[in-house]
């Protein structure tokens, strides 16, 4: 199995953890990365303009642990100099990779002109860009997806591909989806393969990876460099060990009921030592819905935790679950 190269980052295996908003805190990245499988983690997008100001609250979220690498902060924001100087903090911190987000189709962040918004403004982007790569040692990557889909440019990711690579940029990760799509429809994975076709630097390919073997799929038709996986996670968090065994030519590692139990046991603890009552209650919920799908009385278990307005009586609960041996869904 190859690694992808990003910079004189080497990436083993070539899968990679997307950065999902209000997703991917510091305790599931360390979930991610003690179940194996992931060869790098994307912390959760940072507001360049937060950053910039001093918010404390942004600025403990880029707080990470060394188990975590390598690990990418993806950055996000509209204006160059803040741009630079956000990601300038990225190295300080001593991040593996700084990336900046052109992708993220949510209303609020293209309202900012930040995220996919910079597709409809190529200048902007590309002075963001170089910005970025004068103040940056570490790699630099890019995600971006196929357009905004809508205007006379509905689809322009070739010309912002070549744009990267012209201005330094170590890898791109392309979605096969415009912004107007947000998640529905179908990845165009055709289009990561033409990307890939055209430009000399690594292409990471995201979109439509559901299961292990979406990822292999992926590389054998696209020829991407790397995969990027996000939403399916969340669902099957051993998704990377299983695609990495597969990409290796291996049998893919079966979970085991009590691997189910330990990982949401460790997650929760985590959350139920370090955040407040209200905001532990949000997460675990959160998690225990995604985690649960496809469990042995998943709706039993789901129904017990809704009740549950004391984050401690969450862990006797699914130790309980556990313990009674499979259910009814």
């Amino acid at each position: 199995m190859t690694g992808l190269a990003i910079g004189g980052l080497r990436i083993v295996p070539p899968l990679v953890l997307a950065p999902m908003a209000g997703i991917c805190d510091r305790y599931f990245r360390l979930t991610i990365r003690r179940l194996g499988g992931a060869g790098l983690v994307s912390m959760e997008f940072i507001s360049s303009e937060a950053v910039t100001r001093g918010v404390k609250p942004i600025l403990d979220k880029m707080v990470f642990a060394q188990e975590e690498r390598p690990l990418a902060i993806q950055i996000y924001g509209k204006d160059p100099q803040r741009m630079a100087d956000c990601a300038a903090l990225v190295e300080e911190m001593r991040a593996d990779v700084c990336d900046i987000n052109m992708g993220c189709p949510a209303n609020k962040v293209l309202k900012g002109c930040s995220g996919a918004a910079l597709m409809g403004d190529l200048p902007r982007a590309a002075k963001i860009i170089e910005a970025c790569r004068k103040v940056l040692s570490i790699p630099l990557t890019v995600k971006f997806r196929l357009g905004l889909g809508k205007g006379s440019d509905p689809v322009n990711y070739m010309e912002l591909g070549r744009i990267c690579q012209d201005l330094g940029v170590d890898a791109v990760t392309l979605h096969g989806r415009t912004a107007r799509q947000m998640y529905t429809g179908v990845s165009d994975w055709d289009q990561i393969r033409a990307l890939k076709q055209a430009i000399d630097i690594p292409v990471i390919g995201n979109g439509d990876v559901k299961r292990p073997e979406d990822a292999v799929e992926m590389i054998d038709r696209t020829s991407c460099d790397g995969v990027m996986i996000g939403r399916a996670s969340l669902k099957d968090p051993w998704i990377f060990r299983k695609a990495a065994a597969l990409l290796a030519g291996q049998p893919v590692p079966e979970v085991t009921s009590g691997e189910r139990k330990d990982l949401m046991l460790a997650h929760f603890r985590w959350i139920i030592r370090d955040e407040d009552p209200r905001t532990a209650l949000h997460k675990i919920r959160s998690f225990a819905g995604r985690y649960t799908k496809g469990l042995a009385g998943a709706r039993k278990l789901r129904q017990a935790i809704g009740s549950i307005n004391d984050p401690n009586e969450f862990l006797p609960a699914i130790e309980e679950h556990f313990a009674a041996g499979p259910g009814s869904e």
